[in-house]
C-alpha cells in the first residue's frame, strides 16, 4: 500500500529497480488508482512492453510530470540510509526527487537525458562507427548532452541550495548540538563555483569534457561524463558523514534530511505533501521517534507502518486510524 501512494506520487519506487519489477509475474500489466480529496481520480498503467500511461479522471496526461499538480509525497524508509552511506547513485536518485518535487517539468529532462545516453553508447558499438568513424554524429550527441547536462546541473545545485537552511534547522533540532552540517555538490565539471554562472558558460566546460573523455569513451562505449556520475558530499564540522560518521550521525543526518525535504516541498507548493513512513521507527532511539511524530502529525497526511505498537504514544494512536494485516 505504502509503496503504491509513493508510486502513484512519484513515479518509481525506491523498492524496485525498474517498473517492471512491480508486475505480477503471470500478468502483462499492473494498475495502482487513487482518489485526491474525494474529487479527482488518478490512474498509473503499468505495461510489461511499452511506457506506462497516466490518467486523471479517465484523461490520459500528455506529460507525465503533470501528475504532481494533484499529489505530491515524501518517503522514508530505513533503505534511505543508503542515501549517506552508500554509493553515490542513491544521492543522484535523491536529490532528483527533491528537484522534481520543486519543478515537476523536471522529469521529463532527466528522461532525454537516459535516452540520449543509451542513444550515444548504442552509437559507440555500432557497425557505423566501426566502419564511418563519423565524428559528425557524436558532436551532434556532444552538443544535446552538453544543453541538458547544464539544465540538470544547474537544477541540482539550485535544489541543494534552497534544502540547506532546512537540514541545518532539522539537524540543530534532532542532535541539540552544535555541529555544522554541510552539503556540497560534487562535479566533473571544473571551476565552477557560484551558483550565479552563466548558464554558456556551463554549457561550454561541459562540452570540453566530453571532447576530452571522447578517446576513452570510443574504447570503452561508456560516457564517464555528465550529471549520471556526480555525487553529493555530506558533512558534519567539514568531516565526511560517509567516511567518518558514526552509524547515530549518520542516521539523525538522514531523518534531517527528510524532514528538510518535507518543509522545503510544503513551503514552496503551499499544501503539506503526503508523508510516508516505511518502519522507520524501527531505527530511530525513543528520542528521536517521538521528534518525528510530534514534527509531521500536525500538518502532513501519514501512511506509516510499523510491525508494533507500542513505539507509539497513546496521544498519537487516538488519533490514528489502524489497519491492521
Amino acid at each position: 500500500m505504502l509503496e503504491s501512494v509513493e508510486f502513484l506520487s512519484q513515479l518509481r519506487s525506491s523498492r524496485a529497480l525498474s517498473d517492471k519489477d512491480l508486475i505480477d509475474n503471470n500478468s502483462e500489466m499492473a494498475a495502482i488508482v487513487g482518489q485526491i480529496d474525494f474529487t479527482d481520480e488518478l490512474k498509473v498503467n503499468l505495461f510489461r512492453k511499452g511506457a506506462k500511461k497516466i490518467y486523471v479522471n479517465n484523461s490520459l496526461l500528455k506529460k507525465q510530470s503533470e501528475i504532481k499538480n494533484y499529489i505530491r509525497s515524501v518517503c522514508f524508509c530505513s533503505n534511505d540510509i543508503n542515501i549517506v552511506k552508500s554509493e553515490p547513485s542513491y544521492r543522484r536518485i535523491w536529490i532528483d526527487k527533491v528537484v522534481s518535487q520543486l519543478e515537476p517539468v523536471y522529469l521529463e529532462l532527466i528522461h532525454r537525458f537516459q535516452r540520449l545516453l543509451k542513444q550515444r553508447s548504442h552509437f559507440w558499438r555500432s557497425e557505423s562507427y566501426q566502419k564511418n568513424q563519423s565524428i559528425e554524429v557524436i558532436e551532434s550527441f556532444d552538443i544535446q548532452m552538453s544543453l541538458i547536462s547544464t539544465r540538470i546541473f544547474r537544477r541540482r545545485r539550485r535544489a541543494l541550495a534552497k534544502i540547506r537552511p532546512y537540514v541545518e534547522y532539522w539537524h540543530n533540532h534532532l542532535s541539540k548540538s552544535k555541529e555544522q552540517v554541510g552539503i556540497n555538490y560534487l562535479s566533473g565539471v571544473e571551476n565552477i563555483s557560484q551558483e550565479e554562472e552563466e548558464e554558456g558558460l556551463i554549457c561550454k566546460k561541459i562540452l570540453e569534457q566530453l571532447q576530452k573523455q571522447r578517446s576513452i569513451e570510443a574504447l570503452t562505449g561508456k560516457c564517464n561524463f555528465g550529471p549520471h556520475r556526480d555525487d553529493m558530499e555530506f558533512l558534519i564540522n567539514d568531516i565526511s558523514i560517509r567516511k567518518y560518521g558514526s552509524s547515530g550521525q549518520q542516521r539523525t543526518f538522514i531523518l534531517a534530511l527528510k524532514m528538510a525535504e518535507l518543509d522545503l516541498v510544503r513551503n514552496i507548493i503551499n499544501l503539506p505533501p503526503l508523508l510516508i513512513l516505511d518502519d522507520v521507527l524501527a531505527e530511530l532511539d525513543i528520542t528521536r521517534q517521538n521528534l518525528l511524530l510530534n514534527s509531521v502529525g500536525k500538518d502532513s497526511q501519514c501512511f506509516i507502518s510499523a510491525t508494533h505498537l507500542d513505539k507509539f504514544n497513546q496521544s498519537f494512536l487516538s488519533s490514528s486510524q489502524m489497519i491492521h494485516l
